[in-house]
């Protein structure tokens, strides 16, 4: 059992979002609530500003759930019941806007098939829950150690854990953009959950692949030193310095 009533948590987070040098506009969304307790970054999918739109109206129906829901899990609460409780509730946010966006999507023909990929994380007490549907990513550095809390719902990793193919094949291959689940193509999405405690000196990157797709591992500790919109500048710039491809969001996460 994860204690969630440790002594208050200082935690403040930055987070930035760009264009990129290739798309014409910027589908990615992302929301920073230190107060509540809660960060998400969305990486909205389809035509017709379709993305866009699926993107913010899935945090706000994710912000909107925590919202209300957060205020009955008690920040002193350290049962195993109310931490399964807290798992719920994010979970249930990402399902409910799931619906909300295939519902839209089903009334609007040029909506059809818009979805966003969700990486969202939730402080309460001295611990986070994450959860996470698409390709999206968070990570967590302590100590200089980082360590991916996320795992990407795409088909290279898939076949990657299959054995199908190899890591040096999947530098490689034509599918490094095919995902398998998002938020809005259907009714329903399964979505991963996480636990992990939180301690003073840890820092978090939540971000589109925007970015991932161009930082190593090992240049996100010292990046995260620079601390706050220092360390999110830095990560924009870089993505955009090999290539920017793709719309790039950051969100730096700081515990004290």
């Amino acid at each position: 059992m994860l204690a969630m009533n440790a002594s208050p948590l200082v935690i403040r987070s930055v987070g930035g979002s760009d264009v990129g040098r290739r798309r014409q506009a910027n589908e990615d969304a992302f929301l920073c609530d230190d107060a509540l307790g809660l960060w998400v970054v969305a990486d909205g999918m389809g035509g017709h500003a379709a993305g866009e739109i699926a993107s913010s109206e899935a945090i706000d129906t994710i912000y909107g759930m925590v919202k209300r829901g957060k205020r009955h899990l008690g920040e002193g609460a350290d049962s195993d019941a109310s931490l399964r409780a807290a798992v719920r509730l994010l979970e249930g946010a990402v399902q409910a806007a799931t619906y909300m966006i295939f519902a839209m999507s089903e009334l609007d023909a040029q909506k059809s098939g818009m979805g966003t990929t969700i990486s969202a994380m939730m402080s309460i007490g001295a611990v986070a829950v994450t959860a996470q549907v698409g390709d999206s990513r968070i990570y967590q550095v302590r100590g200089g150690q980082v360590e991916q809390l996320t795992e990407d719902h795409t088909l290279i990793n898939w076949q990657l854990k299959q054995g199908i193919i190899t890591l040096e094949e999947a530098k490689h291959s034509k599918h490094k953009n095919v995902i398998t689940r998002a938020v809005g193509n259907r009714d329903y999405v399964q979505v991963d959950t996480g636990i992990v405690e939180v301690a003073s000196g840890d820092s978090f990157l939540l971000c589109s692949d925007g970015l991932h797709g161009y930082l190593r591992s090992e240049e996100i500790a010292p990046i995260l030193e620079l601390r706050g919109g220092n360390a999110v500048r830095r990560f924009i710039d870089l993505a955009n310095g090999r290539g920017g491809k793709d719309n790039i969001t950051a969100i730096v996460v700081e515990v004290a």
